[in-house]
């Protein structure tokens, strides 16, 4: 299947489905996700930002949160804070204070931000946070780089990467943990091409998001003999939080489930994804959870491999296989507001 070149759309043909920017034209079409590209030059052209600030070894910025620091507080109009290529070792946080950031990194395999951080607490061992609203992210890898969980001690938290903020993207980024990776607190996010690795609970919180095209490695976790859980959705209420994966992969080692009944409301679609051999049979599991799961909306659309629905008779009886109308309203930006706001998206 053709793979979408995201950044070079104006000299691509047009294959299968289409990409549309927030102002009515289009793009591309594209089967499925694209290249790294230094510089996201798609990006930065559609944001059109007046000011950029560098970040890098011999440029005025030393370190990224100097840079984000310098962002006027209620900043109105796009900044680019550009990471040259390198590894940053320093806890980053950009405030609620400081919105409509543009922070471009030379590529996922290429810049970095790395800090070691543990707590008993998710936010507080975050090594990457976004509190702001408007902000996207580019090419960057975000790493807690503690150790793997030891037996016997759960409690401890050591999160890559805390979303809080509205109208949030990450295009061709990466979040590497020992397990607690992602924690997707509040808000609408999208997560386009990017690289997710962890083990319990590593996708997790109340946010409203897309990962298109995820890939999702899962490692394994010496610290309990429990199975861990990609997911662990926060829904608490009928609102229209939830997480939808489209068109991604899930492979890694051991067994994991594809999420956990972590909430009255939990939502959670994996959709035309190929999930491997390491997707528990049972598909999901209530661990910790005693409640009803009359209202969970978790399960799957369309996917296929050794450990989708399909390849296994023994999903837990609580869990949903969607049709496709049923699936047609989750599988869609519109599901985060994205035509309103994403600068660039899989339709």
């Amino acid at each position: 299947m053709a793979r979408l070149h995201l950044l070079l759309l104006p000299f691509l043909v047009a294959t299968v489905a289409v990409l549309v920017s927030p102002f009515g034209r289009t793009l591309a079409k594209t089967a499925k996700k694209s290249d790294d590209i230094v510089n996201g030059p798609l990006l930065t052209s559609k944001i059109n930002a007046k000011r950029t600030l560098i970040v890098g070894p011999e440029d005025e910025f030393k370190t990224v949160q100097a840079a984000i620091d310098a962002v006027p507080v209620g900043n109105a109009e796009w900044v680019i804070v550009h990471l040259r290529s390198g590894i940053y070792r320093e806890k980053v946080v950009i405030p609620e204070t400081k919105p409509f950031i543009f922070m471009r990194g030379n590529g996922k395999g290429r810049t970095s931000i790395t800090h070691e951080s543990t707590s008993s607490h998710n936010a507080e061992s975050a090594a990457f946070a976004v509190h702001a609203n408007n902000v996207i992210v580019f090419g960057i890898s975000f790493r807690n780089s503690a150790r793997a969980g030891l037996p016997n001690t759960p409690e401890i938290r050591a999160v890559s990467t805390m979303v809080s903020g509205d109208k949030v993207a990450f295009y061709h980024c990466a979040f590497y943990s020992p397990h607690h990776t992602l924690f997707d607190d509040i808000g609408r996010h999208y997560y386009e091409s990017c690289y997710i690795q962890g083990n319990i609970d590593f996708i997790f919180g109340g946010g409203q998001s897309i990962f298109q095209c995820p890939e999702i490695f899962v490692k394994p976790d010496r610290r309990t003999e429990i199975k861990g859980s990609i997911t662990a959705q926060d829904r608490k209420e009928e609102d229209g939080s939830g997480f939808v994966f489209i068109k991604g992969k899930v492979y890694g080692v051991g067994q994991v489930y594809l999420g956990r009944a972590n909430e009255a409301y939990s939502r959670v679609i994996f959709a035309d994804t190929y999930l491997s051999k390491t997707i528990n049979p049972a598909g999901w599991t209530n661990y910790g959870y005693n409640g009803p799961t009359d209202h969970m909306v978790l399960g799957e659309y369309n996917c296929t491999g050794p450990g989708a629905a399909d390849a296994s008779s023994e999903r837990v009886p609580w869990a949903r296989k969607f049709t496709k109308e049923e699936a047609d309203k989750f599988i869609t930006v519109d599901f985060i507001n994205g035509k309103e706001w994403l600068p660039a998206f899989y339709y």
